[in-house]
């Protein structure tokens, strides 16, 4: 049976759905809004897209540390006495419905006086009148109508972010200069020689001069710094005859207008430097809305609450001393490690270790930073500072100091060592030979050569090819954080899978029942005894079982860490624990069980396994015969059976692993001349992440939640990496054929330089024909393998 979904949320709706207005909620908390919303005329939010809202979570206490100044001077662009601007960063925000509603926060309250949304971003930035409504005020206004914002120790720290912009600034300078100097390049190409060229002529050649100037020294700098960093350390980059080629054209064309030899190559120079500079803004293109440098600090609360002589203040999270007591309230993360002092604790530390049971915690028991609290509120008292937390240690590994780009040598470096000791020995033969032949010949022979040969074209091939590849899979939903990852991802040879969250579906898994068949009025009591818990399995199983008629209940009792009893009229429930029901269980428990008595007689059990990723079995499948696969898990051995069955017999299965122990495995297996993809999802996994010389982050949400990676990939495509994987060993080929086509233009450029015949038409024709071409090639190319990436995998 269908169920109705949420008219706010979309969600389905249960029995306990609620009925306002001719439409029906899943919750109270969808009911607000739409009550919040039509008191405020602004119902047309559900016309736009259907369904499009998210429930409002609790915030009660949450935001008071946005009352301290210290913290709002840091979080607000510009604030004055009586207007305050601050950015906001709102992970739900993802259709027209979002961005309508959010433009018109001032209807909501008039005091919000501008509200301008970055869909790109998912960011929203208010404008408010101080004296009117807070920070907080506002914040808690977004919260409240499903739009919480995101904010986070991150955000403290690092504080407004500085946009790059100098590589747009040398295209544009580059692109001006080059479109002039063709434009003033006319004439002379033509040999038109009326009047008025043969007395502007020097002009002309001048004032290409002057625009070369800011190309060569401004536009082109990063090439010769590479080139002299390069050389300095021993290392023939592809930067070395891109930075000779750059010098010769400049030095070479400039004397010829000083003594009136020529035109020069002002055109080709400016063309080389704009077509480089247009590659290398189109590799560099990023996803501005994804972060893929995130660590501890992108997921700690800004403040915490401190409970001091009955009073509860939220004081930052750096200013927590030992000692300290702290509130901390259903859904937080603990920033410290610390004592359970009061209130019964259910603890997630899949965020840490990746073990997927939430941990019953009692008073006295030792609680781990980066653990989340899922059930109630709970006091504890510190025992280390957020420095010294056993979180925080993690990432004092050197692993995460790592520059993984530097260390990986790419195919166009390893091609230009060879090419620029053959340009060398080209130019040396042919300036030997002319010497001999014709003396006056040698300097213009052997810079032609130079000239002719510089490799753009090479240069041009990769960042085009990685580029048009990095924005067709960021259309797929696997985000790259450079497009030097695609080349890295084409060198792997084994990879290793995280279990929990990565491999298994996240909120997701499967109860099988094994007993006595119950009776319909055990069923129901069953079901209403679920209905009182908050403990997550109460929680699964509950959602699990089959709708049934609630009943009142005569009497219920929860024990913590043990189970629930409950009664409805002469009948007794106990849901819980083996030993909590009456029966003995000498085995050990590799599987999460939930055992059920009926009137003190034992009926049966609920045996949770893992619900694993659609595809799972085919991914691996396809993906064994050109990998080593292994998976690495910080669960125990309870599903090691059925991964057995799920996956090839040569899959390497590994429990009960700490987020150090990943780390170890991947470097062992590297030292062995391993290239390793490390695919995981929680900061459990961001050392190997950061280790392995590929980390991609697998997330349910990728604007959320995702560790310290070189990639992001949405769960919804998680069976598709071996496409990806293959698009990528496309786009090498891609590459080397193209540099074989710059080869043959390269062949035809330097029959003209070493004959002597070498005229500035000709590499005016020449060299931007080259580069162009390849520029084509690698895109149609690089489309073609796009289109056969969807079309095989129905993306």
């Amino acid at each position: 049976m269908s169920l109705t979904p949420c008219y706010h949320c979309g969600d389905p709706c249960d029995k306990n759905s609620i009925n306002f207005d001719e439409k029906v909620f899943c919750c109270n908390g969808c009911k607000t809004v739409y009550e919040i919303f039509s008191e405020n005329e602004l119902t047309c939010y559900y016309d736009l897209q259907q369904s499009p809202g998210a429930i409002p979570t609790e915030i009660h206490g949450k935001y008071d540390f946005l009352e301290q100044e210290d913290i709002i001077d840091k979080l607000i662009e510009f604030g004055d006495e009586t207007i305050q601007i601050a950015t906001l960063y709102i992970p739900h925000i993802h259709c027209s419905s979002c961005i309508w509603i959010l433009e018109n926060l001032n209807k909501l309250n008039p005091e919000i006086v501008d509200s301008q949304v970055n869909f790109g971003n998912k960011t929203v930035r208010l404008t408010y009148r101080t004296d009117k409504i807070s920070l907080k005020d506002a914040v808690i206004l977004l919260s409240s109508i499903g739009y919480e914002p995101y904010i986070s120790l991150e955000n403290l720290e690092t504080g407004k972010k500085k946009i790059d912009r100098r590589i747009i600034y040398k295209l544009g300078i580059a692109g001006f200069a080059f479109g002039n100097v063709m434009f003033l390049s006319f004439p002379e190409y033509f040999e038109v020689n009326e009047f008025w060229l043969e007395k502007y002529k020097h002009l002309f050649r001048w004032i290409m001069f002057a625009y070369s100037l800011p190309v060569v020294f401004y536009a082109a700098q990063d090439y010769f710094r590479s080139a002299y960093k390069g050389l300095r350390s021993g290392l023939l980059n592809i930067d070395v005859p891109i930075a000779l080629g750059i010098l010769v054209l400049f030095l070479r064309s400039t004397i010829e207008i000083m003594f009136d030899l020529g035109s020069g190559f002002f055109d080709s120079l400016t063309g080389l430097v704009f077509f480089l500079l247009l590659g290398k803004f189109f590799q560099q293109r990023t996803y501005n809305f994804l972060s893929f440098e995130r660590d501890y600090k992108s997921y700690f609360p800004i403040a915490i609450t401190k409970i001091e002589d009955g009073n509860e203040t939220p004081i930052q999270v750096y200013e927590i001393v030992e000692g300290d007591r702290l509130l901390i309230r259903n859904q937080e993360l603990i920033p410290v490690d610390a004592i359970l002092i009061k209130g019964d604790a259910m603890i997630d530390y899949s965020f840490v270790t990746g073990e997927s049971v939430p941990v019953m915690k009692q008073s006295g028991d030792k609680l781990y930073a980066g653990g989340k609290q899922i059930s109630g509120v709970i006091e504890i008292e510190t025992l280390k500072t957020v420095e010294q937390s056993y979180l925080t240690q993690l990432w004092s590994n050197d692993v995460f100091k790592k520059d993984k780009e530097a260390l990986f040598a790419n195919l166009t470096d390893k091609l230009s060592k060879h090419f620029t000791r053959v340009i060398l020995l080209i130019a040396f033969v042919s300036g030997l030979f002319w010497m001999f032949y014709d003396p006056s010949k040698v300097m213009n022979v052997v810079t032609a050569v130079l000239i002719i040969a510089c490799p753009c074209a090479i240069a041009l091939s990769a960042p085009f090819t990685y580029g048009n590849l990095l924005r067709i899979f960021g259309k797929l939903k696997f985000y790259l954080k450079n497009a030097s990852v695609i080349e890295q991802l084409s060198t792997i040879d084994t990879i290793i899978f995280d279990k929990t969250g990565t491999i298994t579906a996240n909120n997701k898994s499967e109860a099988f029942y094994d007993g006595i068949e119950l009776s319909s009025e055990e069923e129901k009591l069953l079901k209403s005894t679920l209905r009182g818990s908050n403990h997550p399995l109460s929680r699964s199983l509950y959602d699990m079982l089959e709708a049934q008629d609630i009943v009142s209940l005569s009497s219920y009792n929860e024990t913590p860490g043990l189970g629930i009893e409950a009664s409805h009229d002469r009948s007794l429930m106990k849901v819980g624990s083996a030993e909590y029901v009456g029966i003995e269980d000498d085995m050990e428990e590799l599987n999460t069980e939930v055992h059920i008595s009926s009137n003190n007689k034992y009926k049966g059990k609920f045996t949770f396994f893992n619900s694993y990723r659609e595809g799972l079995s085919r991914l691996f499948n396809s993906l064994r015969d050109d990998y080593h696969l292994a998976v690495i898990s910080g669960d125990n051995e309870g599903e090691r059976k059925n991964l057995e069955k799920l996956l090839p017999t040569s899959t390497k299965l590994i429990f009960n692993q700490k987020p150090e122990d990943k780390l170890e495995y991947i470097a062992f297996h590297q030292k062995e001349g391993s290239r390793i993809m490390m695919i995981g999802d929680g900061l459990n996994d961001a050392g190997a992440l950061a280790q392995g010389d590929v980390g991609v982050a697998v997330s349910e949400n990728i604007n959320v939640f995702s560790p310290a990676c070189d990639a992001i990939l949405d769960a919804s495509v998680f069976n598709h990496i071996d496409a990806f994987l293959s698009a990528s060993k496309s786009a090498i080929k891609i590459i080397k054929w193209s540099f074989f086509f710059s080869f043959l233009y390269n062949i035809i450029g330097l029959y003209f330089a070493v004959t002597g015949r070498l005229e500035p038409v000709i590499a005016a024709i020449l060299m931007p024909l080259s580069s162009i071409s390849i520029v084509v090639f690698t895109t149609v190319a690089t489309n073609y393998v796009g289109r056969r990436l969807v079309k095989r995998n129905k993306l």
